[in-house]
Formats: structure tokens, C-alpha cells, sequence
């Protein structure tokens, strides 16, 4: 073990500065675990030695990759998305593959690894296409819909190709043969385990739960994983396949967020290392001799890619601008690629060469990516005139209903908020147009004969055709702040005299909105918090006269004091930075030797601290005070203040004493 301490202590090492530095360069995490493989591995300095333990520890970063990915899958999801997934998604695979095939076959390969390069290049990079979506607010958009399912097939795709892959490394019998049996082998294993696993899982992890440890909580799941795992490996399957299957029947389970928390960590560390063996297996001599075709296959590869993803998208009626937005932004291997490599690799169906240029060409297809994604808008307008002509045609169509409105309301979001917004705004005959980026809903709510049409409502072009300069008011109902924000800068630019009210789920960014130019916040969190006070008071006996007199009170002055609150130990994740200037509220009791006891509340100069008075509470008195100059300040009043955690500690040592 002590010969393994100074390679263990230099792993850690490199992990921890080379991680942070990607981090810091906004790029993923998994690049710096192949720079780290890359330089220390027996190719570059030598520092790490390519042993077969440390590929069976990288082998568990497979398992618990498998095991996350069976955990995102939902039965009901799969059928929501039926049609892209089973569609365009498994056509993308499979044509991808066949062709792959048919190029790899052209230049003198086997079947074999035809149908591994096929696989490998067949997939894209989940966890670079979900982020950059996500921070591009392109989630809900058509290019971003269509990307996210066909990624959802892929990972699918990948459980039937590690099946078929240690079936390919077999030396002995028929090969179609040995195909059928391994197919046959999965069916029935699939079979039993969700016909009967399902009737065992959620009573056992019941059990373990009841238990309330979470150590045993934890090693619940490791234990049903890896027995998963080593089931279908003793099958004659791959151990991947097991995980995939141990994470969708706990993905039934009400455990599964909680069984997601648990494994993050030590699943992206064990991910991490295998990312790093990978980056041992590239030769960089090999890949500077070679470097002329590699480039040449990187680009060859990328074009073909996007060219077959968008003509298919094409084949299933969407426009062409859509289908080369979402070529463009899966133009690159993925994170599996290098799993069905390195599997390949065991079972000895690439050979060496050849598999420094499919690894060169993945890892430099996916450091690329970023790029592509970000100007894959521009491109597709840039190489199909008609999308340019359909983006304008979508602003005329919202101005031929928004020139005829004026002190009208713009909603930017026809969500779940945004559709019960619209309703009152109906019934006081308040005009409004709504602009909604999901083509299902905008389609199902003009049918229904509303003003909801297909726009971004943070482009400038479209504000303008909704006739924002004429708008009385805009409400904001994105759930997603950096949406919002996108608003409301466009917002600020051009329209800064019209009122924009922003929903958002909770008040942590409610200072942020604000800065921005919102006119007012409306967390969710709060509304909830008072339709829960006013339910449990009703419930307890309170006058209801009297409970709508106090929530209407509290909605009265929330906007100005809202982030008043009694802070708490689950407060304590918010930076010190955010403490000090975040208002709170809170009590401090006058005892008997406190300074300001016997003196009136006029006496005392809040104004000088910062702070404001809220109520006064007194001993045996059931009615809260309001704070008036003329109250005399008496031992066991309790003072309820708001102000910033500075200022609170400042006046709580002044009101106790005098200092």
C-alpha cells in the first residue's frame, strides 16, 4: 500500500489543481481528467503505471456512470418523449452506425471494429450539450428539445451495444450464434428483474430507511448495484448493463433523489479516474505523426455528423435551420465513446493505431464543442436563408396581434403561472399577449383562441412586434433566473419606463432582479408560506376576518422588508458576503440589567444603526405592539428588529448595554 501512497498522493494532487483550473476556464471537468491521464500516463512522463488494477478501478467509474444514467430514466418520460426518442433518435443511431460501418470497411477494417468506431462516433456528449443548453436558455426551444432526445436514445442505444461488444470479443462458435444468445441472455434478465425486482425494491429500501442511518443508507445502494452489476457479468454480459438496470429500478423508488445525493461524489471521482486511464491510452508521438489525419478525420467526422442529423430532422418534417442547429450542437463524441474504446480495447477489437486517432478525434470533437454550440444559431442562419425568413415571419405574426393592442399586457412564459395570470387578467378584460418559447403549448393555447404566440421574448425584435413600447405592464414568469435576466436586460436597454413584475421560485435572487430593473419580485416561496399560514390558522380556530386582515398586513409591507426573516441553521450555506447584506429580522429580550429598560422607545436612535422596529412583544400580553415613541421599554419586552447582521449585533449590544 506504501508503494501506491506517492501515485495515490500525485493523483490527488493533479486532480485537485487541474480540475479547479478547467473549472476556472469553464470547461469541463472530464478534459482535465484526460490532461491529467495525458501527462502522468506511460505515453508522457511515465509517472503512473498502466496496471490491470488500476483499469478495474476505472472500470467502477463505468459502473456508477450506468448506475446515474438508469437513475434519469423514467418509463413514463421515455413515453412522453416516444417519438423523438423512437424516432429521430434511434434513426440518428443506427444510420450513424451503418454508416460508419460502411466508410470503416472501405478502409480494410473488420467487422468488428467497424461496428466499434460505428458505436463510438454514433454518440454525443450529455453532459456538454445539457449544460450549454441550460446556460443558453435553449432547454425549451426546438433545436434544444430535439438534441436532448435524441441524447436520451443514445444512452439507451449504449446498454444494447456494451451487450453486443464482449459478444464481438468472442473467439469460440458462430458469431450470430453467440449475438442471439447474449440478446436472449438480456431479455430474460430484464425480464425477471423488473417483473420481480420491482416487488422487492421499494420494501426493502423501506426497511433500510426505517433504520434511519445513512451510512447503511448508502451502502444499500453500492451493495444492490454492484450486486446488479456482477449478476450480469456472471451472465456473460458486462457489468454496465447490471448498474443501468440497478439505477432504473431504484429510479421507481420514492429513494431516488435521495440515492442520487448520496452517490454524486464518489461517482464522479471513480468517473474521473477512469477518464484518466483513458488519458493514459493516448500516444501523443503517435498522434503528432499522425496529426495531418486526425484533423482531417475530425472534420470529416463533425460535417458527417451534423449533415445526418439535420437531414434527418429534415425527413421528420422540421425545418432545415432547425435540424443544422441540432446537427451542430451533437457534432461531437461522447463521454460513452470512450467507454465502448476502452471495452473494445479489453476484448481486443481495435487495434493500437487505430485507436489513438478515434480517441484523438473524440477528445478533440468534444474540446470544440463548446464553440460549435455557441454559434450554431448564427450558422444555420448564416447557411439557410428560409430559417432567417421564418424567424421574421414568426415577428410578423406576433405583430399582426400586438399592433392592435395598446395598455395590454406582455407575458414571457405561458407556463403553469403564466396560464393562471392570463385567466384574471381574462376575467377583468385586461388585454394581453403572451410569448412562449415550447411549440406543444403555444400550439394547444392559440387553438384554445388565445393571444399566446411562438417567441423569444428576449430578443429585442420580438418585444417590439408584441408592442411593448404601448404595454401598460410585463410580467416575467420564467422559473429559470438566467431567462429571466436575459428580459429584463433587453428590458432595461430599451424599455425602461414599462413595469416588469418577475416571478421567481424563491428569494434568493430577489436583489439581483431588482438591480436588473424589475419593478417587483414575487417568490413563490412566500405565497405558499402565507396560503399555508392562513390554512392553519383558519383550521386553529382564528376568525377568518382576522386572518385576511393579517395576510393582507403582511402582503402590504413584504416588498419592502421581504427579506426580513429569522435566520436559521439552514441559512448558513449563504456566503458571509450575503449575510452581512441580506436584511433579517430579529428579537432581543430586555432583561433586567439592560441599558434601555425604563427608557421610551423615542429615547433610542434606531435610524443611526440602520434598523427598523417591527413590533414589540410583551409578557402575558396576546396581541403583538406596534412600535410607537410613547411605549415605555419594560424587563422581558422582547424588540423585534430588521436590519443587516451587522447592524443587528451593533444595536442588540447598544439596547443591553449602552456600549
Amino acid at each position: 500500500m506504501f508503494d501506491s501512497l506517492p501515485i495515490l498522493l500525485m493523483l490527488l494532487t493533479s486532480s485537485v489543481l487541474v480540475v479547479a483550473l478547467f473549472r476556472a476556464l469553464r470547461l469541463p471537468a472530464m478534459l482535465a481528467y484526460f490532461a491529467i491521464g495525458l501527462v502522468l500516463g506511460p505515453h508522457a512522463l511515465g509517472l503512473i503505471p498502466d496496471t490491470e488494477a488500476s483499469h478495474q478501478i476505472a472500470e467502477f467509474g463505468i459502473v456508477f456512470l450506468m448506475f446515474s444514467i438508469g437513475l434519469e430514466f423514467s418509463l413514463p418520460m421515455l413515453y412522453a418523449m416516444r417519438n423523438t426518442l423512437f424516432g429521430l433518435g434511434a434513426a440518428q443511431v443506427v444510420i450513424s452506425v451503418l454508416l460508419a460501418i460502411l466508410v470503416a470497411k472501405l478502409a480494410g477494417l473488420n467487422w468488428a471494429t467497424a461496428f466499434v468506431i460505428g458505436s463510438a462516433l454514433s454518440m454525443s456528449s450529455t453532459a456538454i450539450v445539457s449544460k450549454i443548453l441550460m446556460e443558453r436558455v435553449d432547454l425549451n426551444s426546438r433545436h434544444g428539445r430535439l438534441s436532448i432526445g435524441i441524447l436520451l436514445f443514445q444512452d439507451i442505444a449504449v446498454i444494447l451495444i456494451l451487450v453486443l461488444i464482449p459478444a464481438l470479443g468472442s473467439k469460440s462458435g458462430d458469431l450470430l450464434a453467440i449475438l442471439g444468445l447474449s440478446l436472449i441472455k438480456a431479455t430474460i434478465l430484464l425480464f425477471i428483474l423488473f417483473k420481480f425486482g420491482k416487488l422487492l425494491i421499494n420494501p426493502w429500501f423501506g426497511w433500510v430507511a426505517q433504520q434511519r442511518s445513512r451510512e447503511l443508507f448508502v451502502l444499500n445502494v453500492l451493495m444492490v448495484t454492484l450486486l446488479l452489476a456482477f449478476a450480469t457479468k456472471e451472465a456473460g454480459l458486462s457489468y454496465a448493463l447490471g448498474a443501468f438496470i440497478a439505477g432504473m429500478l431504484i429510479s421507481e423508488t420514492r429513494y431516488r433523489y435521495q440515492v442520487e445525493a448520496d452517490i454524486a461524489s464518489f461517482r464522479d471521482i471513480l468517473l474521473g479516474l477512469f477518464f484518466i486511464g483513458v488519458g493514459m491510452l493516448l500516444d501523443l508521438q503517435q498522434i503528432r505523426q499522425y496529426m495531418g489525419l486526425v484533423l482531417l478525420f475530425l472534420i470529416t467526422f463533425i460535417v458527417f455528423k451534423a449533415a445526418v442529423i439535420a437531414l434527418l430532422c429534415r425527413v421528420f418534417k422540421y425545418e432545415y435551420g432547425v435540424g443544422i442547429r441540432t446537427g451542430l450542437i451533437l457534432a461531437q463524441a461522447g463521454e460513452f465513446s470512450f467507454v465502448i474504446l476502452a471495452l473494445a480495447q479489453e476484448q481486443m477489437l481495435i487495434d493500437g493505431q487505430t485507436l489513438q486517432l478515434m480517441l484523438a478525434t473524440s477528445l478533440l470533437s468534444m474540446i470544440i464543442a463548446p464553440f460549435i454550440i455557441q454559434y450554431n444559431g448564427r450558422i444555420a442562419r448564416k447557411m439557410v436563408r428560409s430559417y432567417t425568413r421564418n424567424s421574421s415571419k414568426i415577428v410578423e405574426d406576433i405583430d399582426a396581434i400586438g399592433k392592435n393592442l395598446h395598455d395590454h399586457v406582455i407575458i414571457c412564459g405561458y407556463g403553469r403561472s403564466g396560464q393562471f395570470l392570463g385567466r384574471f387578467l381574462k376575467e377583468e378584460n385586461i388585454p394581453f399577449i403572451a410569448l412562449d418559447i415550447d411549440p406543444a403549448r403555444v400550439q394547444d393555447a392559440a387553438a384554445a383562441g388565445e393571444h399566446v404566440m411562438y417567441g423569444d421574448a428576449s430578443r429585442r425584435v420580438v418585444l417590439q412586434a408584441a408592442g411593448v413600447g404601448r404595454a401598460k405592464a410585463m410580467i416575467i414568469s420564467y422559473a429559470d433566473m438566467r431567462a429571466s435576466m436575459k428580459v429584463l436586460h433587453v428590458m432595461q436597454e430599451v424599455y425602461p419606463d414599462v413595469p416588469v413584475v418577475v416571478r421567481t421560485l424563491d428569494d434568493a435572487n430577489m436583489d439581483a432582479f431588482r438591480e436588473a430593473g424589475a419593478t417587483e419580485v414575487v417568490p413563490e416561496v412566500l405565497e405558499g408560506s402565507l396560503m399555508l399560514a392562513s390554512h392553519a390558522l383558519v383550521l386553529l380556530g382564528v376568525p377568518l376576518n382576522r386572518v385576511v386582515k393579517r395576510i393582507r398586513a403582511f402582503r402590504e409591507e413584504r416588498y419592502k422588508m421581504f427579506r426580513g426573516y429569522f435566520r436559521g441553521v439552514t441559512d448558513t450555506n449563504l456566503d458571509s458576503s450575503e449575510q452581512r447584506k441580506m436584511l433579517r429580522l430579529h428579537s432581543v429580550e430586555i432583561n433586567k440589567e439592560a441599558y434601555v429598560k425604563g427608557l421610551y422607545l423615542s429615547h433610542i436612535n434606531f435610524a443611526k444603526y440602520n434598523v427598523e422596529v417591527q413590533l414589540l412583544r410583551r409578557p402575558n400580553m396576546l396581541e403583538d405592539i406596534a412600535p410607537r415613541p410613547d411605549i415605555l421599554i419594560a424587563e422581558g419586552d422582547v424588540i423585534v428588529l430588521l436590519g443587516s447582521s451587522e447592524a443587528l449585533s451593533s444595536i442588540e449590544t447598544y439596547l443591553l448595554t449602552g456600549k
